[in-house]
């Protein structure tokens, strides 16, 4: 597919407000790992490679294993997640799809408020909302997929 327009370029303060929010939950406080692997399952749900190929570029360069980016889709399934991870990705799941249900179900607030107190939620919400505007940024506008460099990756 052929990238549509860029819209960096196309509305640079768009892009600087959607980057300061980033910046807020890059800030939080959040664990790094726990951040990625919530940014590749929204990404997955929403169908954006441009994410996709990024996040999980970075989950790798920072220490995460294949097989816990492989399993990623079927998380529920795969025992290789910590229950901290899998209130995370079943609030990300809930949060991704609200317009599908219109509620985040009362078992995965009462499960994400076991592992995340209430700023700590707030800050994960803020991560999903932001990761879900850069999914439909990419997606709409069909950014080429491939050429991300992770900043944390080892020069070869």
């Amino acid at each position: 597919m052929e990238q549509r327009l860029d819209y960096k370029t196309a509305s640079p303060g768009g892009f600087q407000a959607m980057l300061q929010m980033q910046l807020a939950v890059n800030k939080s406080g959040l664990e790094e790992s726990l951040l990625e692997l919530v940014k590749s399952r929204a990404s997955q749900i929403n169908g954006c490679a441009w994410c996709l190929d990024m996040h999980t570029k970075d989950a790798r360069a920072m220490g995460e294993t294949e097989q816990r980016l492989y399993l990623l889709p079927v998380w529920r399934d795969a025992s290789c997640y910590t229950p901290r991870e899998r209130a995370a990705l079943a609030w990300t799941e809930a949060v991704t799809k609200i317009a599908d249900v219109h509620d985040v179900p009362d078992a995965i607030y009462a499960e994400a408020r076991k592992h995340f107190d209430e700023r700590a939620l707030v800050d994960l919400t803020m991560a999903i909302i932001a990761i879900n505007g850069w999914n439909r940024l990419n997606v709409a506008f069909r950014t080429k997929v491939g050429d991300y460099v992770s900043p944390h990756a080892k020069p070869r």
